[in-house]
């Protein structure tokens, strides 16, 4: 009755966080764009600061939404999962720059590494994400400056502490420990630190969804997460990630920050039944330099490769749609242009490209809300080395 009673209680800080801070982000993104609407109307020499102010909040206000949406995902163990071959200290040695401006120079980062390290296979970019949350909650514990250490191992976990601990499997891992000095937790938080919506923080300064992110990756990696604190002494979060015996297939780096690629004028099918998510992606061909063809389900969008299929490098499809789904579409066109590339959207995971949490083989994804620069790279990654073949201009959006 007690566990029964824990995980009522946590359903209800769920279904109370989740529309308690998508409706403050909501306020922040349509009361930005409102403040920016009134601006164009009433047009003077201010009206651009005010503007291009109002446009940058709601745009944060967006990101938050999404940042939120994802973890939500990744503690339900419902992101979308792409896992490669990765040597986490390779990865963390790639976001070293990154972490010490998250953290500060009050505080002193320390990363440690080990030589021999095994690879795990895991998604890198939610990886990124989990260590990003820990080094987060790790500087706000520390707001008088401290000591943080990132640290990899080799471990191996007995039968005897998987037998002590649910959900947990036998067998060697790879470790990896963000340890800091700053006010830790007592034994009643530290229960319920992976909870959803718990968090210890003041209201609005954060969503209490940091840790269950980590918890939700780690599960999903095949893995586990620990935590071991003391008030006054600081905090220790290990993630324990499968070893694999396969090979890195390419050097897995952190995300670059460069400007977002261009095409060459390769000519794209997009196919979205929402119309304004349909519009946006089509809007971007002016910065990306695409040709683009629209259709708004695979009825129409196989009418148009009827009559332009040999020229289109790309399909860029939604997965779901009303009728035909955008994995069949795909499939269909592939057999008659082998040489077609296919990029997915997809705004929810239980779809036809994710099986048992993981995303199929072979299969390119972005996740909704797809930003301009999310689109850049994946139409590049996909469509590096392509010709370009156009149809007719008049029929290209």
């Amino acid at each position: 009755m007690l566990g029964h009673a824990q995980k009522l209680e946590a359903i209800g800080q769920l279904t109370g966080g989740v529309p308690h801070d998508f409706n403050n982000l909501l306020t922040v993104i349509a009361g930005d764009l409102e403040m920016a609407q009134r601006a164009l109307a009433k047009w003077n020499e201010s009206s651009r600061e005010r503007i291009g102010r109002a446009v940058e909040h709601a745009y944060n206000g967006a990101q938050r939404a999404a940042t939120l949406t994802n973890r939500l995902l990744a503690f339900a163990r419902k992101q979308p999962f792409d896992p490669k071959v990765v040597n986490p200290d390779q990865l963390i040695a790639g976001m070293s720059d990154f972490f010490r401006r998250t953290v500060g120079e009050p505080i002193e980062l320390k990363i440690v590494g080990v030589q021999g390290l095994w690879n795990t296979e895991t998604d890198p970019n939610q990886l990124e994400a989990a260590l990003l949350n820990l080094i987060v909650n790790a500087r706000d514990a520390m707001p008088n400056g401290g000591k943080l250490t990132i640290e990899t191992n080799n471990s191996f976990i007995d039968e005897q502490y998987a037998k002590q601990n649910a959900d947990v499997v036998a067998g060697p891992y790879v470790s990896i420990s963000v340890t800091d000095n700053g006010v830790g937790m007592d034994q009643a938080t530290l229960e319920r630190a992976f909870e959803p919506f718990f968090s210890t923080k003041e209201t609005g300064q954060g969503t209490g969804l940091g840790l269950s992110q980590v918890y939700g990756f780690a599960k999903q990696s095949g893995g586990f997460a620990a935590i071991d604190s003391r008030v006054g002494e600081g905090t220790s979060v290990k993630i324990y990630l499968p070893r694999t015996f396969l090979a890195l297939s390419a050097e897995i780096v952190a995300s670059d920050t460069d400007g977002d690629p261009t095409g060459a004028g390769e000519t794209i099918l997009v196919v979205e039944d929402d119309e304004q998510v349909r519009r946006y992606v089509v809007e971007t061909r002016v910065d990306l330099n695409y040709q683009v063809i629209e259709a708004r389900d695979a009825i129409e969008a196989t009418e148009v490769f009827n009559r332009f299929g040999q020229t289109i490098d790309l399909l860029l499809s939604d997965v779901v749609m009303p009728g035909k789904n955008g994995r069949i579409l795909s499939e269909e066109l592939a057999r008659r242009n082998s040489e077609l590339k296919v990029l997915f959207m997809t705004g929810y995971s239980r779809d036809a490209l994710v099986h048992h949490g993981r995303l199929d083989v072979g299969v390119s994804l972005l996740q909704k809300p797809v930003t301009q620069r999310d689109l850049a790279k994946g139409l590049r990654a996909l469509l590096k080395g392509s010709a370009g073949r156009q149809p007719p201009q008049q029929d290209i959006a």
